[in-house]
């Protein structure tokens, strides 16, 4: 597989400014899922100072986000994690990054779930997390559909009611989130 993905992307919302072209790279231990949640969520949440994976200059901040939004004065206010995160760093994010909304976007319902029992069993602070889960076999066809270079045409992306709705490729994609709060 490539190392990285490239996104023609259009949307019929004048609201909305899009970049014309968006590209990913696929990191070591990165899979072609995880650029397909990225690509997701950076549709969802786009924003005009949303970033992908950069590098954060505070020493507080240890990690890399998959999508991150800094305020004025480059603190996270959103801090968008997608596939696999460990119970131990979503802890870890809800101190040193308190005033951020913290979103876990995963590729199925049932991943979300197994997220929630760890984070119950690990006792993590509550009403600090909101994850989302998306209906799993849309998603694996999604999946099936990405090549190399890809042709997206945005529809529309909301979270009341969350729903997601978009072209991919030349195929029509509408999708349900389950949106869960922790």
């Amino acid at each position: 597989m490539s190392g990285k993905y490239s996104f023609t992307l259009k949307t019929g919302d004048r609201r909305r400014s899009l970049p014309h072209k968006l590209i990913l790279g696929c990191q070591e231990t990165e899979t072609a899922r995880h650029v397909l949640l990225k690509l997701l969520a950076f549709l969802l949440f786009h924003r005009e100072r949303l970033q992908i994976e950069p590098r954060l200059h505070d020493d507080n901040l240890p990690f890399r986000p998959d999508l991150v939004e800094l305020d004025y004065q480059l603190r996270p206010c959103l801090w968008v994690e997608c596939g696999e995160c460990s119970v131990q760093k979503l802890d870890k994010l809800a101190v040193k990054a308190p005033e951020a909304e913290l979103w876990i976007l995963r590729g199925s319902v049932a991943e979300v779930q197994d997220l929630l029992a760890a984070m119950r069993k690990a006792r993590l602070r509550q009403n600090r997390y909101h994850l989302l889960g998306l209906d799993h076999e849309p998603f694996e066809e999604i999946l099936s559909r990405l090549v190399t270079r890809n042709e997206v045409f945005w529809v529309d992306g909301r979270l009341d009611p969350p729903l997601i709705q978009f072209d991919f490729n030349g195929f029509w994609f509408e999708l349900d989130l389950h949106l869960f709060r922790f």
